[in-house]
């Protein structure tokens, strides 16, 4: 290259940007895109055409033969006034920028612009087919964020979209998707993506897995019974009694005389503590109970080799206790038992509380029942209800009865839980007892806003490895102990009577403790995940009713905001309404709007 100096009207190069050389002093005042000035030193600049040159804006891309010119190069050391001849047949401000950006470019060219070289063809080709592809891979992507913004995506797009759902799941916190199209990376809006793109039915319920919950059922082998000697109870009369389309009957009742039996699933027989089958009930804590199906703690043939009635002769872990005039428990028996067991609903007991044995039992239950009231035990009858997808994806909502049946099982099950822990602290038996500390003002609330306030109150059940009062039940010590194919602590407490009535080694008070601590997390995580679902699926079946109306009731009313009880659905809603209305007041409103990702639906009020 020529020697040129730097002087007023030069190109210079100033950082990897054109500058224009304004003035020359101790320093270099240079002026650069956009109108930018600044003061540098020489050694700051690297000299491109020493011009002149009127206005950086002159700078406009040129085309030339590259190939033509490498190979007069190709093996050569030459400079930007050489190259920018090869290439454009001329050395000026304007074909020296361009030349430079074919060495910056870096494909044919390299260098400095006192000394350019060629690059070796091998290295040029592997660039070339490096650049080819990834041309090809953005015109890939390009198309594909066309086809995501019109909705008309391929079949190979939806490989794309993992990536969003990964996002929406939670697993990740980031997506290029999302960014690209300008949106807020969040699991909300990569949810109405993949619902707008047909990725998900627009219905999807992703609260499981977002919450890292298993959405299979466990695969793991199961034994067969051991045997073992069992008492024959199957000349007694045991009733398994469910909601309709129960699938995992794990309890019974009978009566003998005076004696009720309490008849419970077996597990124990199979699930040993410490065995694979322990440790996978252990981590998944419980049943997961979704309205679209049922994720199982163990698995399913498990379930169909010791669920109550689902054999001729089923095996069970039979409770025998009786009560006193007081409604007291006494007498635990705990017996390994082959019972013969009759299924029904609660409707179908219900229309048999007036006959032998449902008769006898009501009268104990109601015994039961007034002593734990009567011990401050809290009765709060809120709306629940049970939701149901069919195959067609159609969600049904109907409100559980305040059937007569259902309060008799549940007294009965509250009996033997007692019975439980009254049998293990008399043994020393260390047993995963349930207990919730009693409110600061116990009471008996009346009406649907009081019993609202009155359930925020109540401070949260919990498991401990030491015996404490259960407020809200009214008993002294409680034990969980008749659902262990549903949930793991039940399992355990089976797991102890099991070893007590035939002679094993039970869990110590450390054991169980650490099994109380691993099956909390998760415990508390699925409980969440079925509340979520119960109401993403309420949320759908008001999307399928787009002109549902129905009753609600005041329950909490606030200065900018008034809560309601939709009683049909056993949901709450939030409304700016007049301040004339009142605590119990019955109004009747109608859907304006559902947001089934953000969880949210709005009402207005119709009447009231």
């Amino acid at each position: 290259m020529p020697d040129h100096s730097v002087s007023p009207g030069s190109l210079v190069l100033y950082k990897i940007r054109p500058a224009l050389v304004t003035a020359i002093s101790d320093k270099i005042d240079i002026s650069l895109e956009g109108g930018k000035r600044k003061r540098v030193r020489p050694k700051d600049v690297a000299l491109l055409h020493p011009g002149p040159l009127q206005d950086l804006g002159d700078l406009q891309p040129l085309h030339a033969d590259l190939r033509e010119a490498w190979e007069l190069v190709d093996g050569e050391v030459t400079d930007l006034d050489e190259l920018s001849g090869l290439l454009f047949g001329e050395f000026t401000p304007k074909t020296a920028w361009a030349a430079w950006q074919q060495v910056v470019d870096g494909l044919y060219f390299e260098g400095t612009p006192g000394r350019i070289q060629a690059r070796p063809q091998d290295l040029i080709e592997a660039d070339l087919a490096e650049r080819e592809l990834k041309a090809a891979e953005q015109a890939a992507w390009e198309g594909f964020l066309q086809r995501l913004q019109r909705g008309e995506l391929l079949e190979e797009d939806r490989l794309r979209l993992q990536e969003v759902e990964q996002l929406a799941l939670g697993r990740v916190e980031h997506s290029r998707i999302l960014q690209a199209l300008g949106r807020q990376d969040n699991p909300l809006n990569a949810h109405r993506m993949l619902v707008a793109a047909g990725y998900w039915a627009s219905h999807y319920n992703p609260y499981p897995q977002r919450l890292g919950l298993p959405v299979e059922d466990p695969s793991l082998a199961v034994g067969v019974l051991p045997e073992e000697p069992r008492q024959d109870l199957t000349h007694l009369q045991a009733f398994a009694i469910d909601d309709a389309g129960s699938e995992d009957p794990d309890d019974a009742i009978s009566l003998d005389g005076d004696r009720v039996w309490v008849h419970v699933a077996d597990v124990a027989a199979l699930v040993t503590p410490g065995s694979a089958l322990d440790r996978e009930a252990r981590a998944r804590a419980a049943n997961l109970y979704l309205p679209e199906r049922i994720v199982h703690m163990l698995p399913p043939s498990l379930t169909h080799q010791l669920g109550l009635g689902l054999q001729e002769r089923s095996p069970a872990l039979s409770l025998g206790l009786r009560l006193d005039e007081q409604g007291a428990v006494l007498d635990l028996q705990v017996i390994p038992s082959w019972i013969r067991v009759k299924r029904m609903t609660y409707q179908q007991a219900d229309q048999q509380l007036d006959s032998p044995p449902f008769s006898q039992l009501s009268v104990l239950a109601g015994r039961y029942r007034q002593r734990r009231m009567q011990a401050g035990a809290a009765h709060l009858d809120l709306p629940e209800v049970s939701v149901r997808v069919d195959a067609a994806g159609q969600v049904q909502i109907r409100p559980l009865q305040r059937l007569a049946s259902r309060e008799l099982v549940s007294e009965i099950m509250l009996m033997a839980g007692e019975a439980v822990a009254g049998y293990a602290l008399e043994r020393d038996l260390a047993m995963p007892f349930v207990c919730q500390p009693a409110p600061e003002q116990p009471q008996q609330p009346e009406g649907l806003a009081a019993m609202f306030g009155y359930r925020r109150q109540l401070r949260p059940s919990r498991c401990d490895a030491l015996e404490a009062p259960h407020s809200g039940l009214g008993l002294a010590a409680y034990v969980r102990t008749t659902s262990p194919l549903r949930r793991y602590l039940d399992l355990v407490a089976h797991q102890q009577l099991r070893a007590s009535a035939v002679g094993g080694v039970p869990l110590s008070v450390s054991e169980i403790s650490e099994r109380i601590a691993a099956s909390a997390l998760s415990s508390g995580t699925v409980r969440k995940a079925e509340r979520l679902s119960n109401l993403h699926w309420k949320l759908v079946y008001l999307q399928q009713h787009p002109q549902w109306r129905g009753n609600a009731v005041v329950v909490e009313i606030r200065e900018h905001r008034t809560t309601l009880m939709i009683p049909e659905l056993a949901m709450e809603t939030r409304l700016r309404l007049n301040a004339d209305v009142v605590l119990d007041q019955a109004l009747t409103l109608g859907l304006r709007e559902v947001d089934l990702a953000d969880q949210s639906a709005w009402f207005r009020v119709i009447e009231g």
